[in-house]
């Protein structure tokens, strides 16, 4: 049997995803690619996968990808791991460094300085990891995953990008969700499901499995601060985030 090839972004919050897709007998029936969410997307985007957790900005560019599964990556308030992070008030910003890593959250700010706080920021796109270096004084810098985690407490301010959407919307934020390129089968889509919540079924297994140190409380993150169970008020939002995106 032709294996599915599967592409999911590999920081701290999709861990409990990960799991079972790395458990047989599940993990047979796939082929597995991890990156960032800019790497994941544009391989799904060029026909490298079958199917991608990937940032929903995506969307944008290929109305054709279809939103599978159960599950996705999203807040019903403070995501912790998407920030903007600054040394001024928000009002004191002349420069946000926005972050190469993920389109959604790039645009999501975007939506935001333009429609909810509606001040005059300059937008910078960035390359590298050097722009962490460059956020101080009145330049802040957009930072997300597990860098995101790390950088809560070294900086003055923390606006937190969900908070700030449900603010403005009142509405739940979708960071990423999974889109397919081509039609799956339902018993594949079952067992796909299945995969993807055994880890929230075994949170502290997925907890003890996580060797990098970080400066947050975990399970507090992927029980409080991060959604995995799409839901139907998430349809509504994504809506409106994609009529929004530039």
């Amino acid at each position: 049997m032709k294996k599915i090839r599967v592409g999911i972004v590999n920081y701290l919050n999709t861990r409990p995803l990960l799991y079972g897709l790395q458990q047989a007998p599940f993990s047979d029936q796939i082929t597995l690619s991890l990156g960032y969410p800019a790497v994941i997307a544009a391989a799904l985007k060029r026909g490298e996968l079958d199917l991608g957790l990937v940032p929903v900005a995506l969307l944008k560019e290929a109305p054709a990808l279809q939103r599978v599964g159960s599950h996705c990556i999203a807040t019903h308030g403070e995501i912790a791991s998407v920030c903007l992070f600054s040394e001024v008030p928000l009002d004191q910003i002349q420069t946000i460094l926005l972050d190469y890593q993920s389109r959604t959250s790039v645009a999501l700010t975007r939506i935001l300085v333009k429609h909810h706080w509606k001040l005059p920021i300059r937008l910078a796109e960035t390359t590298g990891e050097a722009y962490l270096r460059e956020i101080g004084d009145t330049t802040a810098g957009l930072i997300i995953g597990d860098r995101a985690l790390a950088s809560r407490g070294k900086f003055a301010f923390c606006y937190d990008l969900g908070l700030a959407w449900r603010e403005y919307t009142g509405l739940p934020f979708v960071f990423a969700a999974w889109l397919a390129a081509e039609p799956l089968s339902e018993d594949f889509l079952t067992a796909f499901n299945e995969a993807n919540q055994k880890g929230l079924d075994r949170l502290q297994e997925v907890l003890d499995a996580i060797q990098t140190p970080v400066q947050y409380d975990l399970m507090q993150y992927f029980t409080q601060n991060v959604a995995y169970q799409w839901q139907p008020e998430m349809e509504a939002s994504l809506r409106l985030f994609l009529e929004r995106a530039q």
